[in-house]
């Protein structure tokens, strides 16, 4: 059932107060709270009137609100094809919890319901004695439809298509493919939007998108009215494939295995999942961790946050060490003890916005070495722009507020300012393209270096500049 959000889903037979989604197409709490009492009261038909009419979407979503102990009375009443449609929407996590408690057989049912790509993506989460019942129970077609899709390696082309895929000869017209696909019926792929046309050698020579097939009187040759493809090759890593797909605006693309013979095909859909995923995985390695979801236990949670914080804490140390340096300094100017913090922190931030653009920059191909120095003296042009903007106002208020003590501490916090603010630019440019050319991903280990570099160079030029001009 589809919902709008003039009108969010009502899932109960009788008028209630309350809906499954509320206008934002969130799940409500009342409803989850209704999926609860259900569960504890082990009323499942109460559970398979309430989640019946759920998209996939939308049970996965409410699996996340589920404790471990209610996520297993609910995947017991999914019906096997909604259990099927739902398995590939959960989080990591929480479907590797969840294919522990199916049995076998209604699992092995349930994922006869998905493509190939899909069905291997569960199948891949199960633990080894499971997979082996699983792929057991299967048909023999589906069972080898799964593990060739497994037998690729993970986060390419050859794991992410799906092998069910429309294909016409080069010598059929229109007529001939339109008859062929209205014959096959549940034979189809349940998605396609191009049918490619492939020579003897079963080598695809180029598509012809549905809509185009449509419009076509049937006695026109598909050569004629064929476009040009995109061919993927099996091996070819994701996010490639997701750029490619992204920078031609493809819907659909072939793969190709080594001989160039067709193999199958990726569709959007798959893509919109890797690009998300991608983005995901970026903006988590920025700030030191790993992919977390709502299945992540803390054990898990704490292990992959301890090695970046105790990376973190080396680099503060180093920053704490040019304290050390000017502890005399600092002794007659206790003011300084105070102003330290800010030209520090105001250079990590600056530095992070500069990290932040350049990686995402890099991960989008729309920076490499042929504009590299544009973009390194456009960030530094900016770093100093921000300091001079940012530098007469922490320089006035901080000799207002220390003007009995020495004004001249205004000057010294400002130049330091504009100085760590140009320092800032260019470690947040440099070492993301430093990282990217020595074939480290940038968005992992960057922000500790940028960080440290900024904290070091901040108190370094404050404390220094402090020394010169005021003692």
């Amino acid at each position: 059932m589809i919902t709008t959000a003039n009108a969010p889903l009502s899932l109960e037979p009788e008028a209630e107060d309350h809906v499954a989604l509320d206008e934002d197409y969130v799940l409500t709490p009342a409803f989850v709270e209704k999926v609860v009492d259900a569960a504890d009261d082990g009323d499942g038909a109460r559970l398979t009137a309430l989640l019946e009419d759920l998209h996939p979407a939308d049970v996965a979503d409410l699996m996340g609100f589920l404790t471990e102990q209610h996520r297993g009375v609910v995947v017991i009443w999914l019906p096997p094809e909604l259990l099927a449609e739902t398995l590939p929407e959960l989080d990591d996590g929480i479907r590797e919890e969840v294919l522990e408690r199916v049995p076998h057989l209604i699992l092995a049912e349930a994922l006869q319901e998905l493509d190939s790509d899909d069905a291997a993506a569960v199948v891949e989460d199960l633990e080894d004695d499971q997979r082996e019942k699983v792929l057991a129970a299967m048909p023999d077609e589906d069972r080898a439809a799964i593990e060739s899709s497994l037998g690729y390696a993970e986060d390419t082309a050859g794991r992410l298509m799906q092998r069910e895929v429309m294909a016409a000869p080069q010598f059929w017209n229109v007529g001939d493919t339109i008859d062929h696909i209205r014959k096959q019926g549940e034979d189809l792929p349940e998605l396609f939007f191009d049918i490619y046309i492939v020579d003897p050698a079963n080598k695809p020579i180029g598509g012809v998108p549905v809509s185009g097939l449509l419009r076509a009187p049937r006695s026109v040759a598909l050569t004629d009215i064929m476009e040009p493809v995109n061919a993927i090759a099996v091996d070819q890593d994701q996010e490639e494939v997701a750029y490619i797909f992204e920078k031609y605006h493809l819907i659909s693309a072939p793969v190709v295995d080594v001989a160039g013979r067709l193999v199958g095909q990726i569709t959007v859909d798959d893509i919109v999942n890797i690009i998300q995923e991608e983005n995901r995985e970026d903006i988590l390695r920025l700030a030191g961790v790993q992919d977390e979801d709502r299945g992540s236990t803390i054990p898990e949670i704490v292990r992959s946050r301890v090695p970046w914080l105790t990376i973190n804490l080396a680099t503060a140390t180093l920053g704490a060490s040019v304290i050390g340096w000017f502890e005399g300094t600092i002794q007659q100017i206790v003011a300084l003890a105070v102003l330290m913090p800010i030209v520090s922190a105001i250079g990590g931030n600056a530095g992070t916005q500069a990290l932040t653009v350049t990686v995402r920059a890099l991960a989008t191909r729309e920076l490499n070495s042929s504009n590299a120095p544009r973009t390194f003296w456009r960030e530094l042009v900016v770093g100093l722009s921000n300091g001079l903007l940012l530098a007469p106002l922490i320089g006035l208020a901080t000799a207002f507020w220390f003007r009995d003590e020495d004004w001249r501490i205004g000057l010294v916090i400002a130049g330091a300012m504009v100085l760590n603010l140009l320092v800032a630019a260019s470690v947040g440019v440099l070492t993301p393209l430093t990282l990217s050319k020595l074939k480290f991903d940038p968005a992992v280990s960057s922000a500790v270096f940028v960080t440290a570099t900024t904290d070091f160079f901040g108190f370094l030029i404050f404390l220094g500049l402090a020394t010169m001009v005021l003692l």
